[in-house]
């Protein structure tokens, strides 16, 4: 068996007792895993348990920072190097060979990973989902998740959506594949693109009126692929018929429907995930910057410290 490596991960959860077996089965090579709660009413905490991961309980108090910025700041990592794996992802062992050898590179303070998105069973390799480069390997100390000054909108959720680490040096590229797959069902998919979509309705009604973007990944054509991409979203968001074009992108122009019944399905939800981003959009910008709605994130507690490092029931 491998030797354990000077890697400390870090795994967001809430009610995740569908994925959390297969996710922390595939990060057993890292020498520290934190799993960081939000009061899970599933089985969550007693299969982190099991696994023998930290667990430290989340009060999100409904402003910035969220769940994985505090857990960067907050959490006793005894390791340089911290990985961020979602409860939906898995880490290969071709990966993890990969991580052994790029931490002892000193020339990168960080690395993208690239995931390879499946749905309803399929990899999902066209229409632009592949490749999806995102930073989740870095020392610790050198990065942290960018503010895009959404945390005045509700029910978007006490974790980072789509949000990038902003590194402090230099970042490189591994080669093998993440795999991100929800065993859940269709349900929880459009429920979470429900609580993004508000999310997306803030960031793009910040391009549109060029908030402040200081202390964010910059949009720039020819940079990084983050960089490229935050670019063409500052495009995108001027279109019309953007639920439209969203689907003639993914499922014509990208050929996703090389991806099957499995590619039109997705690409069908992508564009209807489109549309409830224009509606909040619209609704944000006649009810002055705020959604219709007087709910906040109701029941949460506030952040606070805990004993990090120990079980918290």
């Amino acid at each position: 068996m491998p030797s354990k490596l000077p890697v400390s991960v870090l795994i967001p959860a809430k009610n995740e007792q569908a994925n959390l077996p297969a996710c922390l089965a595939s990060v057993t090579r890292a020498d520290e895993v934190f799993i960081v709660d939000s009061q899970s009413s599933d089985k969550s905490v007693e299969i982190a348990q099991s696994y023998g991961a930290n667990i430290v309980q989340f009060y999100f108090n409904g402003r910035w920072p969220k769940k994985k910025n505090w857990s960067l700041e907050n959490l006793p990592f005894r390791n340089e190097w911290v990985l961020i794996v979602d409860c939906d992802e898995r880490i290969t062992p071709e990966l993890w060979d990969e991580i052994a050898q790029a931490i002892q590179n000193p020339e990168y303070n960080g690395y993208y990973l690239n995931r390879r998105v499946f749905f309803l069973g399929t990899w999902i390799r066209h229409g632009g989902k592949y490749p999806d480069w995102n930073l989740r390997l870095f020392k610790h100390k050198q990065g942290r998740y960018e503010n895009l000054n959404t945390e005045e909108i509700p029910n978007t959720g006490d974790n980072e959506v789509h949000e990038h680490v902003i590194l402090d040096g230099k970042a490189g590229y591994l080669k093998n594949d993440m795999i991100h797959e929800d065993f859940r069902d269709l349900y929880h998919w459009i429920e979470r693109h429900n609580r993004y979509s508000n999310w997306e309705a803030r960031v793009y009604l910040n391009l549109l009126t060029d908030k402040d973007d200081s202390g964010t990944i910059g949009a720039n054509l020819f940079g990084d692929a983050v960089q490229r991409k935050r670019f063409l979203k500052k495009v995108w968001v001027r279109l019309p018929f953007k639920p439209f074009l969203r689907f003639v992108l993914f499922y014509i122009i990208g050929r996703g429907f090389l991806d099957g019944r499995a590619g039109y399905i997705y690409a069908r939800l992508l564009s209807q995930y489109e549309y409830q981003i224009g509606v909040k959009l619209y609704e944000l910008r006649k009810y002055g910057g705020q959604l219709n709605t007087t709910s906040t994130s109701v029941g949460e507690k506030p952040s606070v410290p805990q004993e990090v490092g120990q079980t918290v029931l």
